[in-house]
Protein backbone atom coordinates (compact mmCIF):
# COMPACT_ATOMS: atom_id res chain seq x y z
CA UNK A 1 0.00 0.00 0.00
CA UNK A 2 1.59 3.57 -0.78
CA UNK A 3 2.08 5.93 1.72
CA UNK A 4 -0.72 7.87 0.26
CA UNK A 5 -3.42 5.16 0.61
CA UNK A 6 -2.28 3.83 4.28
CA UNK A 7 -2.29 7.44 5.12
CA UNK A 8 -6.12 7.83 4.25
CA UNK A 9 -6.93 4.70 5.50
CA UNK A 10 -5.48 5.41 9.00
CA UNK A 11 -7.40 8.48 9.02
CA UNK A 12 -10.52 7.05 7.63
CA UNK A 13 -10.02 4.20 11.10
CA UNK A 14 -9.54 7.19 13.14
CA UNK A 15 -12.70 8.98 11.56
CA UNK A 16 -14.56 5.81 12.34
CA UNK A 17 -13.40 5.41 15.93
CA UNK A 18 -14.70 8.88 16.67
CA UNK A 19 -18.17 8.62 15.40
CA UNK A 20 -18.79 4.54 15.92
CA UNK A 21 -19.27 4.59 19.28
CA UNK A 22 -20.97 8.12 20.65
CA UNK A 23 -23.97 5.54 21.44
CA UNK A 24 -21.42 4.33 24.73
CA UNK A 25 -20.62 7.58 25.84
CA UNK A 26 -22.99 8.22 28.71
CA UNK A 27 -21.44 5.69 30.61
CA UNK A 28 -17.88 7.41 30.42
CA UNK A 29 -19.24 10.85 30.68
CA UNK A 30 -18.94 10.73 34.61
CA UNK A 31 -15.61 9.43 34.83
CA UNK A 32 -14.14 11.68 31.79
CA UNK A 33 -15.67 14.93 33.84
CA UNK A 34 -13.83 13.98 36.83
CA UNK A 35 -9.89 13.30 35.34
CA UNK A 36 -10.51 17.08 33.52
CA UNK A 37 -11.60 18.46 36.80
CA UNK A 38 -8.38 16.85 38.59
CA UNK A 39 -6.36 18.85 35.58
CA UNK A 40 -4.78 15.79 34.48
CA UNK A 41 -6.16 15.40 31.15
CA UNK A 42 -7.30 18.98 29.74
CA UNK A 43 -8.40 19.27 26.52
CA UNK A 44 -8.91 15.27 25.76
CA UNK A 45 -11.95 14.95 23.66
CA UNK A 46 -14.71 12.76 26.01
CA UNK A 47 -15.64 10.86 22.68
CA UNK A 48 -12.65 9.06 22.29
CA UNK A 49 -12.72 7.55 25.37
CA UNK A 50 -16.68 6.09 23.79
CA UNK A 51 -15.62 3.89 20.72
CA UNK A 52 -14.80 0.67 21.18
CA UNK A 53 -11.70 -0.89 21.95
CA UNK A 54 -11.26 -3.52 19.10
CA UNK A 55 -12.04 -0.19 16.94
CA UNK A 56 -9.31 2.15 18.70
CA UNK A 57 -6.62 -0.58 18.03
CA UNK A 58 -6.92 -0.99 14.76
CA UNK A 59 -7.00 2.56 14.05
CA UNK A 60 -4.06 2.85 16.32
CA UNK A 61 -2.60 -0.07 14.02
CA UNK A 62 -3.28 1.83 10.80
CA UNK A 63 -1.37 4.94 11.84
CA UNK A 64 1.40 2.99 13.02
CA UNK A 65 1.67 1.45 9.44
CA UNK A 66 0.62 4.69 7.26
CA UNK A 67 4.60 6.58 7.74
CA UNK A 68 7.77 6.64 7.70
CA UNK A 69 8.65 8.04 10.63
CA UNK A 70 11.38 6.15 13.14
CA UNK A 71 12.72 4.44 9.93
CA UNK A 72 15.69 5.82 9.25
CA UNK A 73 18.76 4.08 10.45
CA UNK A 74 22.91 4.40 10.87
CA UNK A 75 25.56 2.93 11.40
CA UNK A 76 25.27 1.57 15.13
CA UNK A 77 27.44 1.77 18.03
CA UNK A 78 27.71 1.39 21.82
CA UNK A 79 29.91 3.58 24.59
CA UNK A 80 29.91 2.89 28.22
CA UNK A 81 29.59 5.68 30.68
CA UNK A 82 31.59 6.37 33.38
CA UNK A 83 29.07 3.93 35.83
CA UNK A 84 28.56 1.14 33.68
CA UNK A 85 25.35 2.30 31.69
CA UNK A 86 25.92 1.11 27.98
CA UNK A 87 24.38 3.93 25.91
CA UNK A 88 23.53 3.38 21.81
CA UNK A 89 24.33 5.85 19.15
CA UNK A 90 23.81 5.80 15.51
CA UNK A 91 26.21 7.65 13.19
CA UNK A 92 25.36 8.56 9.37
CA UNK A 93 28.09 9.27 7.65
CA UNK A 94 28.68 11.32 4.14
CA UNK A 95 27.42 9.63 1.57
CA UNK A 96 27.67 11.44 -2.00
CA UNK A 97 24.64 8.50 -3.24
CA UNK A 98 22.44 9.47 -0.70
CA UNK A 99 23.38 13.23 -0.02
CA UNK A 100 23.30 14.08 -3.55
CA UNK A 101 25.24 17.69 -4.84
CA UNK A 102 21.58 18.74 -5.84
CA UNK A 103 20.35 17.76 -2.25
CA UNK A 104 23.30 19.76 -0.90
CA UNK A 105 22.57 22.95 -2.71
CA UNK A 106 19.10 22.91 -2.02
CA UNK A 107 19.75 22.53 1.71
CA UNK A 108 22.55 24.73 1.46
CA UNK A 109 23.34 26.44 -1.29
CA UNK A 110 26.60 25.16 -1.85
CA UNK A 111 29.50 22.65 -0.49
CA UNK A 112 30.63 22.27 2.73
CA UNK A 113 34.24 23.92 2.94
CA UNK A 114 34.77 22.11 6.56
CA UNK A 115 33.31 19.08 7.55
CA UNK A 116 31.26 18.74 11.05
CA UNK A 117 29.41 16.65 13.06
CA UNK A 118 26.28 17.19 14.19
CA UNK A 119 25.41 15.53 17.80
CA UNK A 120 21.60 14.88 18.37
CA UNK A 121 20.48 14.94 21.76
CA UNK A 122 16.43 13.97 22.19
CA UNK A 123 14.29 15.08 25.56
CA UNK A 124 12.47 13.55 28.19
CA UNK A 125 10.31 9.91 27.46
CA UNK A 126 11.58 10.72 23.46
CA UNK A 127 14.43 9.38 22.10
CA UNK A 128 16.56 9.26 18.87
CA UNK A 129 14.00 8.52 15.77
CA UNK A 130 12.34 12.35 17.08
CA UNK A 131 14.64 14.01 14.78
CA UNK A 132 13.30 12.02 12.10
CA UNK A 133 12.62 15.33 9.79
CA UNK A 134 16.00 16.56 10.81
CA UNK A 135 17.81 13.15 10.03
CA UNK A 136 16.46 12.71 6.71
CA UNK A 137 17.15 16.20 5.39
CA UNK A 138 21.24 16.36 6.86
CA UNK A 139 20.94 12.30 5.61
CA UNK A 140 24.19 11.99 3.82
CA UNK A 141 25.36 15.46 3.23
CA UNK A 142 26.25 16.36 6.72
CA UNK A 143 27.57 13.86 9.45
CA UNK A 144 25.18 13.18 12.36
CA UNK A 145 24.98 11.51 15.59
CA UNK A 146 22.22 10.49 17.11
CA UNK A 147 21.93 8.84 20.80
CA UNK A 148 19.48 7.42 23.03
CA UNK A 149 19.82 9.16 26.46
CA UNK A 150 19.77 6.31 29.36
CA UNK A 151 16.94 4.27 30.02
CA UNK A 152 15.32 5.79 26.72
CA UNK A 153 15.07 4.18 23.07
CA UNK A 154 17.98 1.06 23.42
CA UNK A 155 20.28 2.59 25.73
CA UNK A 156 20.31 0.96 29.22
CA UNK A 157 20.04 2.34 32.86
CA UNK A 158 23.47 1.62 34.66
CA UNK A 159 23.80 2.08 38.15
CA UNK A 160 21.34 4.61 38.34
CA UNK A 161 18.01 2.85 39.36
CA UNK A 162 14.53 3.97 41.00
CA UNK A 163 16.10 4.53 44.55
CA UNK A 164 19.20 6.47 42.37
CA UNK A 165 17.38 9.58 40.40
CA UNK A 166 19.11 10.57 37.34
CA UNK A 167 20.73 14.28 37.12
CA UNK A 168 21.18 16.76 34.33
CA UNK A 169 24.62 16.23 35.33
CA UNK A 170 24.91 12.77 34.69
CA UNK A 171 23.39 13.37 31.42
CA UNK A 172 25.89 15.77 30.50
CA UNK A 173 28.82 13.12 31.70
CA UNK A 174 26.98 10.55 29.32
CA UNK A 175 26.82 13.02 26.53
CA UNK A 176 30.85 13.60 26.89
CA UNK A 177 31.36 9.91 26.96
CA UNK A 178 29.06 9.56 23.58
CA UNK A 179 31.37 12.15 22.23
CA UNK A 180 34.24 10.69 22.93
CA UNK A 181 33.15 7.51 21.09
CA UNK A 182 31.60 8.67 18.22
CA UNK A 183 33.28 12.02 17.20
CA UNK A 184 36.82 11.79 18.29
CA UNK A 185 38.09 14.62 16.48
CA UNK A 186 37.05 17.32 14.13
CA UNK A 187 34.33 20.16 14.90
CA UNK A 188 31.56 19.50 16.55
CA UNK A 189 27.61 21.14 16.50
CA UNK A 190 25.57 20.15 19.33
CA UNK A 191 21.70 20.25 19.16
CA UNK A 192 19.68 19.64 21.82
CA UNK A 193 15.70 19.75 22.40
CA UNK A 194 14.24 19.81 25.90
CA UNK A 195 15.93 17.58 28.65
CA UNK A 196 18.84 17.48 25.00
CA UNK A 197 18.94 20.85 25.75
CA UNK A 198 19.67 20.73 29.61
CA UNK A 199 21.77 17.74 28.74
CA UNK A 200 23.98 20.13 26.16
CA UNK A 201 24.32 22.69 29.41
CA UNK A 202 25.52 20.31 31.68
CA UNK A 203 28.09 18.95 29.15
CA UNK A 204 29.56 22.78 28.58
CA UNK A 205 29.34 23.14 32.57
CA UNK A 206 31.49 19.73 33.45
CA UNK A 207 33.99 20.27 29.90
CA UNK A 208 34.62 24.06 29.03
CA UNK A 209 37.75 22.99 27.55
CA UNK A 210 35.89 20.60 25.15
CA UNK A 211 33.19 23.62 24.31
CA UNK A 212 36.04 25.60 23.60
CA UNK A 213 38.11 23.58 21.72
CA UNK A 214 35.47 21.40 19.34
CA UNK A 215 32.18 22.98 19.81
CA UNK A 216 31.70 25.26 16.77
CA UNK A 217 27.81 25.66 17.37
CA UNK A 218 24.91 25.13 19.26
CA UNK A 219 21.21 25.09 18.83
CA UNK A 220 18.90 24.62 21.97
CA UNK A 221 15.32 23.94 20.94
CA UNK A 222 12.61 23.85 23.50
CA UNK A 223 14.71 24.10 26.34
CA UNK A 224 15.39 25.88 29.53
CA UNK A 225 18.63 26.15 31.50
CA UNK A 226 16.22 26.19 35.27
CA UNK A 227 13.31 27.40 36.82
CA UNK A 228 11.14 24.82 35.80
CA UNK A 229 9.57 24.47 38.80
CA UNK A 230 7.40 27.70 37.89
CA UNK A 231 6.20 25.95 34.95
CA UNK A 232 2.46 25.48 35.25
CA UNK A 233 1.25 23.34 32.44
CA UNK A 234 -1.16 25.51 31.22
CA UNK A 235 -3.60 24.47 34.73
CA UNK A 236 -4.51 26.24 37.36
CA UNK A 237 -1.70 27.77 39.67
CA UNK A 238 -3.19 25.76 42.48
CA UNK A 239 -3.75 22.76 41.31
CA UNK A 240 -0.26 22.37 39.95
CA UNK A 241 1.49 23.48 43.03
CA UNK A 242 -0.45 20.56 44.98
CA UNK A 243 0.15 18.86 42.35
CA UNK A 244 4.24 18.85 43.18
CA UNK A 245 4.16 18.07 46.72
CA UNK A 246 3.10 14.73 46.16
CA UNK A 247 3.94 14.16 42.57
CA UNK A 248 7.41 12.83 43.72
CA UNK A 249 6.20 10.48 46.28
CA UNK A 250 3.77 9.24 43.59
CA UNK A 251 5.75 8.67 40.57
CA UNK A 252 8.47 6.28 42.77
CA UNK A 253 5.86 4.49 44.59
CA UNK A 254 4.84 3.87 40.70
CA UNK A 255 7.93 3.25 39.54
CA UNK A 256 7.86 0.32 42.16
CA UNK A 257 4.63 -1.10 40.93
CA UNK A 258 5.89 -0.36 36.98
CA UNK A 259 4.64 -3.96 35.48
CA UNK A 260 0.83 -3.09 37.22
CA UNK A 261 1.40 0.35 36.07
CA UNK A 262 2.37 -0.57 32.39
CA UNK A 263 -0.79 -2.70 31.89
CA UNK A 264 -3.00 0.19 33.41
CA UNK A 265 -0.77 2.53 30.56
CA UNK A 266 -2.31 0.25 27.75
CA UNK A 267 -6.10 -0.10 29.22
CA UNK A 268 -5.97 3.83 29.12
CA UNK A 269 -4.37 4.31 25.34
CA UNK A 270 -7.09 6.66 24.01
CA UNK A 271 -7.02 9.12 27.16
CA UNK A 272 -2.64 8.98 27.54
CA UNK A 273 -2.78 10.32 23.83
CA UNK A 274 -5.12 12.57 24.46
CA UNK A 275 -2.69 13.88 26.86
CA UNK A 276 -0.07 13.30 24.87
CA UNK A 277 -1.52 15.80 21.68
CA UNK A 278 -1.95 18.11 24.05
CA UNK A 279 1.06 18.58 25.49
CA UNK A 280 3.26 17.80 22.36
CA UNK A 281 1.79 20.30 19.79
CA UNK A 282 -0.52 23.35 18.86
CA UNK A 283 -1.35 22.84 15.91
CA UNK A 284 -5.43 21.85 15.01
CA UNK A 285 -4.39 19.87 11.85
CA UNK A 286 -1.26 18.10 12.91
CA UNK A 287 -0.71 14.76 10.86
CA UNK A 288 -2.73 12.05 12.49
CA UNK A 289 0.36 9.83 11.59
CA UNK A 290 3.15 12.30 13.48
CA UNK A 291 0.66 12.60 16.63
CA UNK A 292 0.61 8.65 16.73
CA UNK A 293 4.35 8.75 16.42
CA UNK A 294 4.96 11.16 18.95
CA UNK A 295 2.53 8.94 20.82
CA UNK A 296 3.95 5.65 20.54
CA UNK A 297 7.71 7.05 21.48
CA UNK A 298 6.41 8.32 25.10
CA UNK A 299 4.64 4.82 25.68
CA UNK A 300 7.36 3.30 25.58
CA UNK A 301 9.24 5.24 28.10
CA UNK A 302 8.81 2.30 30.77
CA UNK A 303 7.19 4.43 33.81
CA UNK A 304 10.22 3.53 36.46
CA UNK A 305 12.03 5.49 34.19
CA UNK A 306 9.81 8.72 34.13
CA UNK A 307 10.13 8.31 38.00
CA UNK A 308 14.13 8.28 37.96
CA UNK A 309 14.26 11.70 35.60
CA UNK A 310 11.26 13.62 37.40
CA UNK A 311 13.60 14.93 40.32
CA UNK A 312 16.34 16.26 37.79
CA UNK A 313 14.22 18.75 36.32
CA UNK A 314 13.56 20.89 39.54
CA UNK A 315 16.92 20.63 40.56
CA UNK A 316 17.80 22.14 37.25
CA UNK A 317 19.63 25.24 36.48
CA UNK A 318 22.13 25.59 34.26
CA UNK A 319 22.55 29.27 33.65
CA UNK A 320 25.76 30.37 34.63
CA UNK A 321 26.78 27.27 31.73
CA UNK A 322 25.33 29.43 29.10
CA UNK A 323 28.33 31.43 29.19
CA UNK A 324 30.51 28.78 27.75
CA UNK A 325 28.53 29.45 24.46
CA UNK A 326 29.48 33.18 24.08
CA UNK A 327 31.04 33.92 21.12
CA UNK A 328 29.68 31.13 19.52
CA UNK A 329 27.12 30.66 16.58
CA UNK A 330 23.81 29.57 18.85
CA UNK A 331 20.36 29.23 17.46
CA UNK A 332 17.77 28.99 20.34
CA UNK A 333 14.17 27.46 19.31
CA UNK A 334 11.08 27.43 20.80
CA UNK A 335 7.48 27.18 19.71
CA UNK A 336 5.48 29.88 21.26
CA UNK A 337 2.64 27.50 22.37
CA UNK A 338 5.09 25.22 24.64
CA UNK A 339 2.80 24.47 27.64
CA UNK A 340 5.99 21.88 28.61
CA UNK A 341 9.09 24.52 28.79
CA UNK A 342 7.07 27.91 27.73
CA UNK A 343 8.99 29.94 25.04
CA UNK A 344 9.81 32.69 27.74
CA UNK A 345 12.71 30.02 29.00
CA UNK A 346 14.00 30.33 25.40
CA UNK A 347 13.69 33.76 25.61
CA UNK A 348 15.95 33.92 29.09
CA UNK A 349 18.63 31.75 27.19
CA UNK A 350 18.62 34.60 24.87
CA UNK A 351 19.00 37.16 26.93
CA UNK A 352 22.11 35.56 28.39
CA UNK A 353 23.31 34.74 24.54
CA UNK A 354 22.95 38.30 23.57
CA UNK A 355 24.01 37.58 20.02
CA UNK A 356 22.23 34.05 19.31
CA UNK A 357 19.38 33.48 17.11
CA UNK A 358 15.99 33.77 18.73
CA UNK A 359 13.46 32.38 16.97
CA UNK A 360 9.50 31.52 17.93
CA UNK A 361 7.39 29.57 15.99
CA UNK A 362 3.95 30.25 16.02
CA UNK A 363 1.28 27.48 16.32
CA UNK A 364 3.85 25.37 18.12
CA UNK A 365 4.21 23.46 21.06
CA UNK A 366 6.58 21.13 22.39
CA UNK A 367 7.47 18.60 19.79
CA UNK A 368 8.12 21.66 17.54
CA UNK A 369 10.91 19.34 15.03
CA UNK A 370 7.90 17.51 14.66
CA UNK A 371 5.02 20.00 14.37
CA UNK A 372 7.03 22.32 12.19
CA UNK A 373 9.95 19.89 10.50
CA UNK A 374 10.55 22.90 7.87
CA UNK A 375 11.15 26.01 10.14
CA UNK A 376 13.66 23.88 12.42
CA UNK A 377 15.02 22.64 9.88
CA UNK A 378 15.96 25.56 7.60
CA UNK A 379 16.99 27.27 10.49
CA UNK A 380 19.74 24.59 11.82
CA UNK A 381 20.57 24.58 7.81
CA UNK A 382 21.78 28.22 8.55
CA UNK A 383 23.59 27.90 11.58
CA UNK A 384 25.72 25.56 9.88
CA UNK A 385 26.04 27.66 6.82
CA UNK A 386 27.14 30.35 9.97
CA UNK A 387 29.96 28.49 10.77
CA UNK A 388 31.18 27.45 7.56
CA UNK A 389 29.33 24.09 6.88
CA UNK A 390 28.09 25.37 3.70
CA UNK A 391 26.94 28.87 2.14
CA UNK A 392 23.44 29.38 3.03
CA UNK A 393 20.61 28.90 0.33
CA UNK A 394 17.16 27.44 0.50
CA UNK A 395 13.59 28.32 1.20
CA UNK A 396 12.42 26.26 4.09
CA UNK A 397 10.23 24.13 1.92
CA UNK A 398 12.89 22.69 0.25
CA UNK A 399 15.11 21.45 2.98
CA UNK A 400 13.78 18.26 3.87
CA UNK A 401 13.24 16.53 0.81
CA UNK A 402 9.85 15.42 1.28
CA UNK A 403 9.98 14.91 4.75
CA UNK A 404 7.99 17.87 5.58
CA UNK A 405 4.39 18.08 5.36
CA UNK A 406 2.78 17.57 8.91
CA UNK A 407 -0.78 18.93 7.88
CA UNK A 408 -3.89 16.70 8.64
CA UNK A 409 -4.77 15.05 5.34
CA UNK A 410 -8.27 14.48 6.95
CA UNK A 411 -11.14 16.20 5.13
CA UNK A 412 -12.09 19.28 6.59
CA UNK A 413 -15.02 19.66 9.18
Amino acid sequence: MSEGRARSAAVSAVSAAAHGGRRRATGVVGAAIGVLAAGAAAGVAIERLAVGREVRRRARLALDSAGPYGTLRGAPGRVRADDGAELYYEVDDVDPEIGSEDRRRRLFGGRCPEPVTVVFSHGYCLHQDSWHFQRAALRGVVRTVHWDQRGHGRSGRGGAGPAEPVSIDRLGRDLGAVLEAAVPEGPIVLVGHSMGGMTVMALADLFPELIRDRVVAVALVGTSPGRLGEVNFGLPVAGVNALRKVLPGVLKALGRRADLVERGRRATADLFAGIVKRYSFASRDVDPVVARFAERMIESTPVDVVAEYYPAFDDHDKTAALARFVGLPVLVLAGVHDLVTPSEHSEAIARSLPEAELVLVPDAGHLVMLEHPDAVTDRLADLLARVGAARAGAPAADTVDGYGDTGSTAPPR
